[in-house]
């Protein structure tokens, strides 16, 4: 067994049991193997298996701690990406980690020779809406958020669920001096500005398109992209609601 075969199993049968299994059982050599991975849990429960052939998922989560570092990406299985206000009291979760962040969608499809071509200035025009939207963060490791870099991102980068708010039309912001304010059950509201890690969530739009082209699929037309947190990694509990707002783009909601 191969060391894609043996994360594969690993996660696809903590996702069939609902218990989480050991990451250190599981050594990945680099991010091409723990891709390879997402590939394969992917296939294995069929996440992807209604797009047509060619067709690249159409959720994403993208992102990355700086403008220096490699960023990361990974597709969103679709049965776990609702709309807001979103009940998630009965989703499965060993963790509920809370990301506040700027979802964005395209305007039109992407193939490999387009973004191959793609700037950051320019791959924003290829962007029609953008929304508010909560990660919810889980993993499939014993080890959890501590597991090592390679084996969370086979597990889709650490990815529990996704929720969506009204989509507003996208428009060129000061996302330096953008707030955020974020309300998790019965704390005091946390409030942040300007302190996506990127400094701009358009950013990473040409990384992520050429990943997500890179063996010739098309990222079609309403493809949506998480682009990654301002606030943290706050940890939540059932029964809390969690409330994320930017003011002057919108909000999103779940109840856990």
């Amino acid at each position: 067994m191969t060391l894609i075969d043996a994360a594969v199993q690993a996660l696809v049968a903590a996702r069939e049991t609902g218990q989480a299994v050991e990451a250190a059982l599981t050594s990945l050599d680099d991010a091409d193997t723990a891709y390879a991975v997402q590939d394969g849990v992917a296939n294995a429960l069929g996440f992807f298996s209604a797009l047509p052939e060619g067709d690249a998922p159409r959720h994403w989560k993208s992102g990355g701690p700086s403008r220096e570092a490699t960023l990361t990406h990974a597709p969103l299985p679709p049965a776990g990406v609702w709309r807001s206000p979103a009940d998630a009291r009965t989703w499965p979760f060993h963790l509920r980690g809370i990301e506040a962040e700027i979802a964005l969608r395209l305007g039109r499809d992407v193939d490999a020779s387009l973004a191959a071509l793609l700037e950051p200035t320019s791959a924003a025009s290829l962007v029609d809406a953008m929304c508010v939207s909560i990660e919810l963060v889980d993993s499939r490791w014993r080890e959890a958020l501590d597991a090592p870099a390679l084996a969370k991102l086979a597990d889709l980068q650490s990815h529990g669920a996704l929720v969506l708010g009204e989509w507003q039309p996208f428009e060129p912001r000061d996302w330096m001096n953008q707030r955020c304010t974020l309300h998790i059950g019965d704390r005091p509201a946390m409030h942040f500005t300007g302190t996506h890690s990127l400094g701009d969530p358009t950013f990473l739009l040409p990384t992520w398109l050429r990943h997500a082209t890179r063996r010739g699929a098309v990222v079609r037309v309403g493809t949506v992209v998480t682009t990654g947190t301002w606030c943290g990694l706050p940890l939540a509990q059932p029964g809390d609601r969690v409330v994320a707002e930017f003011p002057g783009i919108g909000q999103a909601e779940v109840q856990l």
